[in-house]
């Protein structure tokens, strides 16, 4: 006999599964300068972010198909498993290149937490519960915006960075255990297979575009020969992987399902919105610490006022979905985006980190009532049997946003600084922003190279702020073409 699965204990621990990847990337960005600043390399600041992208987002749509065949909790399991290992490595990092490889490590197992704890919500949650059932799962949001910050602060101030890595593992352990107790699958078998190879072509594309993004202009010119020749390996292979998952029986992404305008575009504005979110998240903290001379904990209050504005929209579009439907929630959402982005590109250090914050929180309603409006309509519009991989899809357009836009970010950051380095006939390179980061290396700096970094570090997230805006105004006309209407249930719910 099936044993009943305890939905209000089920929900707990998804809630504290999502906890630990939220608070993961408040507590890593507000910790981000003082880990540059002690183990330098501002020049691969991006990387820490990025190699945990691509991970990430390749293994995801892995995940999510490998759910949909064997079931939840074991696929569940052993992303976890693998996300705590990473976060144990890269408490031990010695170097900045160190830490890149054990963010590969923490990336593996990550694909696994977000999409799979949400696609538990979809099994054991009808669609009408799933849209009011968000307010709770979005204030994991506002719960790691507020303690994560804090608890970030008080490890690097008081302790020491490498502890914003390892508070994960208790935590994880324990969300391990309540799933493991109280959910209870139904006996299912698929006769399904994993497309590895268009994994593995995905890992090649996306690896090849990184590092002419990242690199270029830098280690190399972006279009010198061997710029090109990475340009020509990314459209090669991204080639081969589409023409790869027309042929698979068992697709890594499901393009028949994207037939339905609603998940074309709910996906596609998924990708420009993880592209938003992972500038704000990587350097806003930055700028409040390098250009606007506040201490980290300030920082990280300025990017929790994001993830607190997150968890109020969710939880408002959770009642409003069921009665007006997903396209009047999500405009709504996009107008938000684009205020908030907009005040980011008039910030100056002179605003102070008040103004951050605000532009921050009109970012996080933008956010919550996008996510929470396409996440219940795709569930809902799919079988159990296509949910995971339908879910997993949406993330895998978000973390590919989050992939492209650290990529792109950290370009617009380093080339910017490099020209106006040399338009100012200075003999700084990029390394040398590390020493704005924190107050104690600020105070070694003589004051005319302390104004010149800076304006020059304002300039180049001035350039990245309005890239940003360029996003929010093309989600904005993507949310236009979602067709009006009402949210629905897949019959074979």
């Amino acid at each position: 006999m099936q044993k009943e699965t305890k939905r209000p204990l089920v929900l707990a621990a998804v809630m504290l599964a999502m906890f630990v990847g939220a608070v993961e990337a408040t507590i890593v960005t507000t910790a981000m300068p003082t880990i540059a600043s002690e183990l330098g390399g501002f020049s691969r600041y991006s990387w820490i972010f990025s190699s945990y992208l691509l991970m990430s987002t390749v293994t995801v749509l892995i995940y999510g198909k490998l759910a949909d065949v064997f079931g939840r909790k074991p696929i569940f399991f052993v992303g976890l498993t693998i996300f705590l290992i990473g976060s144990i490595l890269c408490g031990f990092a010695g170097s900045m290149e160190q830490l890149i490889i054990y963010r590969l490590v923490q990336g593996i197992g990550a694909g696994a937490v977000m999409p799979i704890a949400t696609t538990i919500v979809g099994d054991i949650y009808s669609t009408e519960e799933r849209a009011k059932i968000q307010g709770y799962l979005s204030s994991v949001w506002g719960i790691s915006a507020v303690s994560g910050p804090v608890i970030g602060g008080l490890l690097v101030q008081y302790v020491n960075w490498q502890f914003v890595f390892w508070v994960n593992v208790p935590l994880g352990i324990l969300a391990m255990a309540g799933i493991f107790f109280f959910l209870h699958e139904p006996k299912e078998t698929h006769n399904a297979s994993v497309d590895y190879r268009g994994a593995v072509l995905l890992t090649i594309a996306l690896s090849s575009i990184l590092v002419w993004l990242v690199e270029g202009g830098q280690a190399f010119g972006r279009f010198s020969l061997i710029g090109l020749l990475l340009l020509a390996v990314s459209a090669v292979i991204f080639f081969l992987f589409f023409r790869q998952e027309q042929l698979a029986k068992d697709p890594l992404i499901s393009f028949s399902i994207w037939k339905n305008p609603i998940i074309l575009y709910a996906n596609l504005v998924s990708l420009t919105t993880g592209v938003i979110l992972i500038g704000i998240s990587s350097y806003l903290p930055t700028y409040v610490s390098g250009v606007m001379e506040q201490k980290a904990i300030i920082a990280g209050f300025a990017l929790t006022a994001m993830s607190i504005g997150w968890p109020l929209a969710s939880s408002l579009a959770g009642h409003l979905l069921i009665r007006f439907g997903p396209f009047l929630v999500s405009f709504a959402g996009g107008i938000s985006l684009v205020v908030g982005s907009m005040m980011f590109v008039f910030m100056n250090a002179g605003l102070g980190p008040i103004w951050a914050a605000c532009s921050s929180f009109f970012i996080g309603v933008g956010m919550g009532l996008t996510n929470t409006s396409f996440i219940v309509t795709i569930q809902g519009a799919v079988s159990r049997t296509q949910r995971g991989s339908a879910t997993a899809a949406n993330m895998f357009m978000k973390n590919f946003g989050n992939t492209i836009g650290a990529s792109v970010f950290g370009a617009i950051l380093n080339g910017t600084l490099l020209t106006y380095f040399a338009a100012e006939k200075l003999t700084y390179s990029v390394d040398n922003v590390n020493s704005l980061l924190t107050e104690e290396s600020r105070s070694l700096i003589p004051i005319k190279e302390l104004v010149s970094l800076q304006t020059g570090l304002e300039n180049s997230l001035h350039w990245v702020y309005i890239a940003i805006a360029f996003f929010a105004w093309i989600s904005l006309l993507l949310i236009l073409r979602i067709p009006r209407g009402k949210v629905y249930e897949h019959v074979d719910n």
